[in-house]
């Protein structure tokens, strides 16, 4: 749901805005938002690997641990260099081209796992008024994306007024939820949180699934030069997405705790599953809707978008520039499309947790090229004016980045922990992590025979 709002909402603001001043705090604040989250779907395979006692937990130190880290990163690095590009260009100015190829390779490789998320979790929601629909997941996966790329292809234009209706469709069946389980009548208290007698392993698949329910802040900095007053205004907008998307999870995981629902159930029949617990049919099949709607509309509009990273890479030489060939009559980038759409076709053989693991290492990935980027510039270029700045040394910054750095290994080492189940999608990452360099030294010797 994140990205698809992200474009829908930011559609509109340019429409409506004056150029010179496009974005602003609270307008800012809600596309962070959806980029980072869009909701609470994914989240629910969380109480089944932490149960009640440790899903608490996990929801209150990831967060700390893993996020906050990294919106100071980009919020210094961001006031830095407000540029079009953002993270892909940080690096490449910082560390050089190499790592910038490296950065905006493994955004476009995680880019392909996002994208055969969505079809998968539409497949997921759509069981609720089909059951049967899993058994036929990987030909309805492929047709939503070939429809998908067809349709960008064409040239697709969301209009501005789906994104309040897909901010009602995904929110407002979680906030009645809420407010139904506060109005229970029945006493109920969040259960201590603990760790206690949980397996390394399921430690790890948890950090996963959360982790993955809260990356994609520095995914907002790519469009900087048209946010009025960059610094100050990502501060403000991303504390208030960061509250904002814990507020919506804990509202969630109390609603989810207060029913008892089981957690097996959760995992496999998802959110809706809870709405019937909660207020019956209608909420189950609001939830089931608001699911379906976002994975589409997301999957359709990530595909839209993707086409800039190749395209900022291929500017440098270090892609084709026939990837961003356009089609002669819809003027769109339908090389870069159809390759897209061919290696989320693969993709999608995953399941639902496998492309998690995949999805986070990638991204973890790069995050930590840019706490590597935050580190070399405060050494190299300490009086360069920084209009929001870290209030730590150097050796302070490198004890901030080791905590999600740390986080990031225990999830790593507990998928590959997880009884041979994610030992496949953790090999696969880390496989796609290596490929960077195979694809750098390739590239290197193109060049030098041209």
């Amino acid at each position: 749901m994140r990205r698809f709002c992200q474009f829908l909402i930011l559609t509109i603001l340019i429409k409506k805005l004056p150029l010179r001043k496009r974005l602003h705090i609270l307008q800012l604040a809600a596309i962070v938002f959806f980029t980072v989250s869009g909701g609470p779907y994914g989240l629910e395979p969380l109480l089944g690997y932490a149960g009640t006692h440790g899903a608490l937990l996990l929801l209150i130190v990831t967060p700390i641990l893993w996020d906050v880290p990294a919106i100071l990163t980009v919020l210094e690095l961001n006031s830095m260099m407000p540029v079009t590009g953002g993270y892909y260009q940080w690096v490449k100015k910082t560390l050089g081209l190499r790592f910038g190829f490296y950065e905006g390779w493994w955004t476009w490789l995680y880019t392909f796992v996002d994208l055969a998320i969505y079809p998968v979790l539409f497949v997921s929601y759509a069981s609720f008024f089909f059951p049967e629909i899993a058994h036929f997941k990987i030909p309805i996966c492929l047709v939503i994306i070939w429809a998908g790329a067809a349709l960008n292809i064409v040239g697709i234009s969301p209009v501005g007024k789906a994104s309040l209706m897909l901010g009602l469709l995904v929110i407002a069946p979680f906030i009645v939820l809420f407010v139904i389980a506060i109005n229970n009548g029945t006493h109920f208290s969040f259960p201590a949180p603990s760790l206690k007698g949980i397996p390394f392993s399921s430690i790890g698949m948890a950090l996963y699934t959360v982790m993955w329910n809260f990356f994609g802040w520095d995914n907002t900095t790519t469009y900087a030069e048209e946010v009025d007053r960059p610094a100050r205004t990502y501060l403000k907008s991303i504390s208030i997405a960061f509250a904002t998307v814990i507020l919506v999870y804990i509202m969630v995981l109390y609603s989810t705790l207060h029913y008892n629902i089981n957690a097996q159930t959760l995992n496999e029949q998802g959110y809706p599953a809870l709405g019937l617990l909660a207020g019956g049919e209608w909420l189950g099949a609001a939830i089931s809707i608001g699911g379906m709607a976002g994975a589409l509309g997301l999957f359709s509009a990530v595909l839209l978008s993707v086409s800039r990273v190749p395209q900022v890479m291929a500017d440098d030489g270090l892609l084709p520039a026939k990837i961003h060939t356009l089609h002669p009559r819809f003027k769109t980038p339908y090389i870069s499309i159809i390759i897209c759409a061919i290696v989320v076709s693969f993709m999608i053989l995953w399941s639902f947790q496998e492309l998690i693991i995949i999805d986070v290492t990638l991204y973890g990935a790069g995050l930590f090229l840019e706490f590597i980027t935050l580190i070399v510039l405060r050494i190299k270029s300490p009086t360069v004016h920084r209009p929001f700045r870290i209030p730590l040394s150097v050796r302070g910054l490198c004890v901030m980045v080791f905590l999600p750095v740390a986080l990031f290994a225990i999830a790593l080492t507990g998928a590959f922990a997880e009884d041979g189940k994610m030992f496949m999608p953790a090999v696969f990452a880390v496989a796609a992590l290596v490929s960077a360099e195979v694809f750098w030294q390739i590239i290197k010797m193109v060049k030098k025979r041209i």
